[in-house]
């Protein structure tokens, strides 16, 4: 099977429904920025790999749900009428819940940065809000919806990837800058 299917080489794509769209399609921003944001968490488990502690395994097998999870989100929002269970929000809620255990209190505002790994777990939790205000645009633009667990899933994600962050750089022992007024 080839790879390029040529149907692309005029600025415009087909849906998961059939319907061809421009390449600059709203819907198309939103789930090409679930596509990026996947490279991105790929990257962060390619660093963390690279990291000693027992904690390395339970966060790569978290963050390679979390891939498969955002493919399957992708296909959502390119049209497909799969659904993506409320327990992926539940499955977030836990690994936040659990990381949280092992944090001191949050008492300053941290700045992304630390090392490589936590930074682009930051990049990570800000492509989630992009992602995040593609959704918005693309709903308040074209009154399409989305399931409200779709929603809650991104807006957990953002959490996770932050709480992610701090867990790593705890773990790593890694002091990570804060913001100073």
């Amino acid at each position: 099977m080839k790879i390029y299917t040529k149907s692309g080489d005029k600025g415009r794509t087909s849906l998961a429904t059939g319907k061809r769209v421009s390449k600059s399609d709203l819907r198309l921003e939103a789930y090409g920025t679930a596509d990026e944001l996947n490279s991105f968490v790929g990257w962060l488990r390619s660093l963390i790999v690279q990291s000693k502690g027992d904690w390395i395994v339970r966060v790569d097998e978290q963050l390679g749900w979390v891939q498969n999870r955002l493919f399957d989100l992708g296909a959502i929002l390119a049209g497909s009428d799969m659904p993506l269970a409320e327990a992926a929000v539940n499955q977030l809620e836990v690994w936040i819940d659990e990381m949280q255990l092992e944090l001191p209190e949050l008492r300053a505002f941290i700045l992304p940065g630390g090392s490589d790994a936590v930074s682009v777990c930051h990049v990570c939790r800000t492509v989630v809000r992009r992602l995040e205000r593609n959704m918005v645009v693309w709903h308040e633009e074209t009154g399409e919806t989305v399931a409200d667990e779709v929603w809650q899933f991104v807006n957990r994600l953002s959490d996770y990837c932050f709480v992610l962050a701090r867990f790593m750089a705890k773990n790593l022992e890694i002091s990570v800058p804060v913001w100073e007024k």
